[in-house]
């Protein structure tokens, strides 16, 4: 195997390729001309929201592919690739039991936007790092959409005060994962962005052995596991760090961008 054959690279966003302010380096930029000059596809693949993330990599969203939402969404040019729904009767249940644990602040994901129900301000403040479509709606099980996700924010700890829950209630019919120290997602049993990138590797025709991809959370551990070249940043999760074949540097050190440059551009 060799670099050389390297087709598609996938990156996380928050605590992989954004540094520790949220902030993406503006040397991506130039790093992105560069592999489109050399073939290769770059994905931002994140939990968050499509219309955040176009806004971040706005100068070329038009080449970019997104895999959005954690591999619920997959978009590129502005249309859809991919998606992985959930049925509005599943969707209302997700949200009632999410409702029932205190301090959890819930957003309801679809794909014309996000909708949340609180007026909190600290959640306001979370939620537009990651949903730059976002409504209030008096209900959540009134909203009519195409639903891809049930994202739950918990500002004293996702994994230990809300994972138990979901997990228990919805660990055998959904995909319940913790993407974040405050945040954790429901979405269909089949959704990952390891799930996402398998159809892309199927669909554009590049292999296992032609992709690399970048991860610190366990929301990031499918992708990973479909990547030949899987690196862990070095500030990631220690599942993360376990199962992936590589290390980076951390994102306050521009861990994505020193690999790629030194090791894929060199």
């Amino acid at each position: 195997m060799s670099l050389s054959d390297l087709k598609f690279i996938a990156a996380d966003m928050d605590g992989t390729l954004l540094d520790e302010n949220s902030q993406l380096n503006p040397a991506f930029f130039p790093m992105f001309e560069q592999l489109q000059a050399r073939g290769i596809l770059f994905a931002a693949a994140s939990g968050r929201q499509y219309y955040s993330l176009i806004k971040t990599f706005e100068p070329v969203k038009e080449r970019m592919l997104f895999i959005a939402e954690n591999g619920t969404l997959v978009m590129h040019k502005g249309e859809e690739l991919y998606s992985c729904t959930i049925a509005k009767e599943q969707i209302d249940a997700i949200v009632t039991a999410a409702r029932s644990i205190e301090g959890a602040h819930i957003v309801l994901c679809g794909k014309k936007s996000a909708y949340i129900e609180t007026q909190d301000a600290q959640a306001l403040e979370e939620f537009a790092k990651y949903y730059h479509r976002c409504a209030y709606v008096t209900d959540l099980l009134a909203v009519e959409d195409d639903f891809i996700k049930v994202a739950i924010c918990h500002f004293g700890g996702a994994e230990d005060l809300v994972n138990p829950r979901m997990k228990a209630l919805f660990g055998e019919t959904h995909q319940v994962v913790v993407s974040a120290k405050i945040w954790l997602d429901v979405m269909n049993a089949q959704a990952s962005k390891g799930a996402a990138i398998k159809h892309l590797q199927q669909t554009l025709g590049f292999s296992f052995e032609q992709t690399m991809s970048f991860g610190d959370y366990l929301n990031d551990t499918e992708m990973l596991n479909e990547s030949f070249y899987s690196y862990a940043m070095e500030n990631a999760h220690e599942h993360i760090k376990q199962i992936a074949r590589f290390r980076a540097p951390s994102n306050r050190e521009a861990g994505v961008f020193q690999v790629i440059t030194q090791q894929v551009l060199a």
